[in-house]
């Protein structure tokens, strides 16, 4: 299978040369899409010049700072347009190891149309975390999981695969969240869309260079959209079972009794 990293940037200056000789070592097969938001640092030039010394990287410049599901969804538009098997998602501040990348696209040659790497499977790891990031990550994935249904541990984790097919099957045009709304709505559109799911452990580490893109405006759309996406599915649970034929009910209240 033939795998593209999609690397979202934005003034990631101080990552991307490592960042990209560390994927091109990983997954000396796979190539790389830098999707750019015209970031004023130069990191589109630098990862055009790595592209020139390693090969298998490519620039996607986009005119302005417009969001990493965009990015995404523009990454993955590309990919699926060239042919390729396999769209990986990860950080280009290497929070996301590149090494492990062989054992997050693995699961996808067995037949799995999602490899997830999680932080909260066995063997999953976030060192340095305070207490209350630990807290606010573990809390909005039970909730998303909880509401929607999803039997997955991490849906807000921004380190996965997809295999192509799924990624034909869904409408990436109506797919509008954004940081970890993404994530969550992408995992419940490859379940609504008959995918299978599976978790890979992974160690995440916290950027040591350049600056967060996290803000509590990607936290409460985030847990905004799940709120609406959970009222909307009891609401589908609802007419279901209002559109089922009910069982004839008897005198004393109770179902009636047969012939």
């Amino acid at each position: 299978m033939r795998p593209l990293i999609v690397l979202p940037t934005y003034n990631e200056s101080a990552n991307i040369e490592r960042a990209l000789r560390r994927i091109r070592a990983a997954l000396p097969g796979g190539g790389v899409l830098v999707v750019d938001d015209s970031s004023p640092d130069g990191t589109a030039d630098l990862a055009e010049k790595l592209g020139e010394e390693l090969g298998g990287i490519e620039v996607l410049r986009r005119p302005r700072k417009a969001g990493l599901g965009s990015a995404y969804r523009a990454g993955f538009a590309w990919g699926l347009q060239r042919g390729w098997d396999v769209l990986v998602e990860m950080d280009a501040d290497l929070s996301h190891e590149p090494e492990a990348l062989p054992a997050l696209v693995a699961p996808l040659a067995g037949g799995v149309d999602l490899s997830v790497g999680s932080r909260y499977v066995p063997g999953g790891e976030i060192p340095n975390w305070p207490w209350h990031r630990r807290l606010l990550s573990r809390g909005g994935n039970v909730y998303a999981a909880a509401l929607l249904g999803l039997p997955v541990t991490d849906s807000t984790s921004g380190f996965r695969a997809y295999r192509a097919d799924i990624l034909r099957r869904i409408d990436l045009d109506a797919v509008h969240a954004d940081g970890y709304g993404f994530q969550i709505e992408m995992v419940h559109q490859v379940l609504l869309h008959g995918g299978t799911v599976t978790e890979v452990p992974i160690r995440f580490v916290d950027r040591t260079a350049g600056t967060s893109k996290m803000s509590m405006h990607i936290v409460v759309e985030a847990l905004a959209l799940v709120t609406l996406w959970g009222l909307r599915r009891a609401v589908a649970a609802l007419r279901t079972v209002a559109a089922e034929p009910g069982e004839p009910v008897g005198a004393g209240g109770g179902p009636a009794a047969g012939p």
